[in-house]
């Protein structure tokens, strides 16, 4: 009998253990298939998105308009300022409110916010697709990530940046993310995940970085709404 019961308990380890025995290959194709899966996302060209950003006891409305992999476009609106960031190709523009430091005009965006803002053309992220786009991925372990199996992977971009990311072991859906940028760490947790048109988006986006803990509510996403890309153009002033 105590034999009996301490071969099960031996299988039923393998079997947890076996569970884990994922390579980064079957983690990424599995990734894409509870996103919408490869087909899908490759159809998707444009992605229109309304969000409340909760920073500050402030609630601000954002709209986001995205031709992927082409050009992105960012709209808030704070204490009755608008608030704008536009990447169009490699370039970029955005208009600040003198409230918060700009001249309420049409200006070039820094080349190191153009970095940090390319990422938004690929709305899927690296994993997706990750050896056509060059980058690289490690597989470091599975840990918990609320109480959650996940597997903790480092991905590293062809130009070089570093990003960790934590995948649920059950869905196959991004978690969390931990990303540095000008030597500063900012975590941003993904949850409540949404199916739109066949695609899945994380309504929930909590982020916590050293200037403190923003909340992004994702209230409305339109797959592959007609965009008029004249939004993108930099003003005159």
């Amino acid at each position: 009998m105590k034999t009996n019961k301490l071969f099960l308990a031996v299988a039923a380890t393998m079997i947890s253990l076996g569970s884990f025995a994922q390579t980064v290959d079957e983690i990424a194709e599995k990734h894409t298939a509870a996103l919408g899966g490869a087909d899908k996302l490759k159809s998707v060209k444009t992605i229109i998105s309304e969000r409340s950003l909760a920073v500050n006891g402030m609630d601000i409305p954002t709209k986001t308009i995205l031709v992927v992999g082409k050009a992105v476009r960012s709209e808030s609106t704070v204490m009755g300022n608008t608030m704008v960031q536009v990447l169009d190709g490699t370039t970029g523009w955005m208009i600040r409110p003198t409230m918060m430091g700009g001249t309420g005009e049409p200006e070039d965006m820094p080349a190191e916010v153009v970095k940090q803002t390319v990422s938004q053309l690929d709305p899927f992220g690296g994993l997706v697709d990750y050896k056509e786009k060059g980058n690289k991925v490690e597989l470091v372990g599975t840990e918990k990530v609320d109480k959650k199996d996940a597997f903790h992977l480092k991905l590293t971009t062809k130009d070089g940046q570093t990003i960790d990311e934590w995948v649920d072991a059950q869905t196959y859906l991004i978690t969390k993310v931990k990303v540095e940028m000008a030597g500063q760490s900012s975590e941003i947790s993904f949850s409540d995940y949404k199916d739109t048109d066949g695609v899945k988006f994380a309504k929930t986006m909590d982020i916590t970085s050293p200037q403190g803990a923003i909340s992004f509510i994702t209230n409305k996403v339109v797959v592959n709404g007609p965009v008029d890309e004249a939004v993108f153009k930099k003003p005159a002033k």
